[in-house]
C-alpha cells in the first residue's frame, strides 16, 4: 500500500485534483477550447465469447491538452512523435470511458460504471447506451468494479443520491476497498487529493450492507467470471476474466490509458498510475498474457469500440479493435 511519502513523491496531487463539488477527477474534466471529440453512435458493441454476450457501452469521452507531466518518464517530442506516426493529434488526448456489460445466461453483469451525472457534456452516457443494447437499469444483478477512481465508479449513484442499479450486487476489491476507506490516509493525504477519498465515502459510505461485497483479487465473482490482480495503477485494482467455452474476455480496466502510447511502450508511466513500476511490470504480464492465449480484450479507456485484440508490436503491443 502506498504511504503518503509515496504519493507525494510520485507527484500524484494534480491527477487527482477534484472539481469543487463535482467530483469530478481531473483526467476527465473536458477542455472546450480544444474542440469537442465525436461520440460513436450507436453507442455500444457487441462480441461474442463462447456462449456469452460482452456489449461494450461507452459512457463518453474526455479531451485533455498533451503536457509535459502526462507521460511521466519520456520527453513531450517522444510522445508526440509516436501519436504522429499512427496519425494522431499531437496536442490533445482524448480519452475514453467504456464499462462492459456480460450477458451469460440470465446474469448480468456490469464491470465498471463510468461517470454518471458527474461528467462534463461528452460524458455520462452509459444509461443511454445500455437502454439502448436493449437493457435496463434494473436488469443489472452484479456490478465489478475494478477500481475506485471517480471515472470508474461515480456512475453507481446520482446526484439525488440513489443507487442507479438498485437491484446489484456491488462487488469490490478488498485491498482497493481498505486503502480508499482508510481514515488516516485521508487525513495525511495531499489536500488536492483528498477529493478523490472522500468521493470513494460519498459512493460506498452509505451503501446497504447487503448491496456491497469485497472479493479478494483472483476469486471467482461470478460464475465463469474470475478476477485477477493488476495492482500498480492503484493499490487493488483487478481486472477480470470472462470465460465460456473456451474463450476469454478479459477486462482490462486502466491497465494501459492510450494503448497508442502505453500499449505501444509498456515501460512509459502515465501520470494517473500511483505506482509506475508496479503498473510497468503488471502491464507487460497482462499484455504477454493475452497474446499467447489470442483473448479478447476490452479496455476501459481504449478507443471505440474498446474491444478487440492486442498484437506484439516492436517493444510493445498493438491494439486491434474489433471489426
Amino acid at each position: 500500500m502506498l504511504s503518503r511519502r509515496q504519493i507525494l513523491t510520485a507527484g500524484l496531487a494534480a491527477p487527482f485534483a477534484y472539481a469543487a463539488g463535482a467530483f469530478v477527477p481531473a483526467w476527465a474534466q473536458g477542455a472546450p477550447n480544444l474542440g469537442t471529440p465525436t461520440l460513436p453512435n450507436p453507442g455500444f458493441r457487441r462480441a461474442k465469447v463462447g456462449d456469452i454476450e460482452v456489449i461494450a457501452l461507452i459512457d463518453g469521452v474526455a479531451r485533455r491538452p498533451l503536457g509535459e507531466e502526462f507521460v511521466k518518464n519520456a520527453p513531450i517530442a517522444e510522445v508526440r512523435a509516436l501519436l504522429a506516426s499512427q496519425n494522431l493529434p499531437t496536442d490533445y488526448i482524448d480519452i475514453p470511458f467504456t464499462p462492459f456489460l456480460v450477458v451469460a445466461g440470465n446474469r448480468r453483469i456490469l464491470m465498471d460504471t463510468g461517470l454518471g451525472e458527474w461528467g462534463g457534456a461528452t460524458t455520462g452516457k452509459l444509461l443511454e447506451n445500455l437502454r439502448a443494447a436493449g437493457f435496463q437499469p434494473g436488469d443489472i444483478d452484479t456490478v465489478l468494479i475494478s477500481h475506485y477512481h471517480g471515472d470508474h465508479i461515480n456512475g453507481l449513484r446520482n446526484k439525488a443520491g440513489e443507487f442507479v442499479f438498485s437491484k446489484a450486487k456491488v462487488m469490490v476489491p478488498a485491498p482497493e476497498h481498505a486503502f480508499w476507506m482508510d481514515d488516516a490516509r485521508l487525513a495525511s493525504a495531499p489536500e488536492a487529493m483528498k477529493g478523490a477519498f472522500n468521493n470513494v465515502r460519498r459512493t460506498f459510505g452509505q451503501m446497504p450492507a447487503g448491496m456491497l461485497e469485497q472479493f479478494q483479487p483472483g476469486a471467482e465473482v461470478a460464475p465463469g467470471v474470475r478476477s485477477v490482480a493488476a495492482f500498480g495503477h492503484t493499490p487493488g485494482m483487478s481486472m477480470f476474466e470472462a470465460t465460456s467455452a473456451g474463450q476469454t474476455f478479459t477486462f482490462v480496466a486502466d491497465l494501459t490509458n492510450v494503448p497508442a502510447l502505453f500499449a505501444r511502450n509498456p515501460d512509459w508511466a502515465v501520470t494517473f498510475d500511483m505506482d509506475a513500476e508496479a503498473a510497468r511490470k503488471t502491464r507487460r504480464e497482462v499484455f504477454a498474457r493475452v497474446v499467447a492465449n489470442n483473448s479478447l480484450v476490452g479496455g476501459f479507456h481504449f478507443p471505440f469500440p474498446a474491444i478487440g485484440r492486442m498484437a506484439a508490436s516492436g517493444s510493445g503491443y498493438a491494439f486491434q479493435p474489433a471489426a
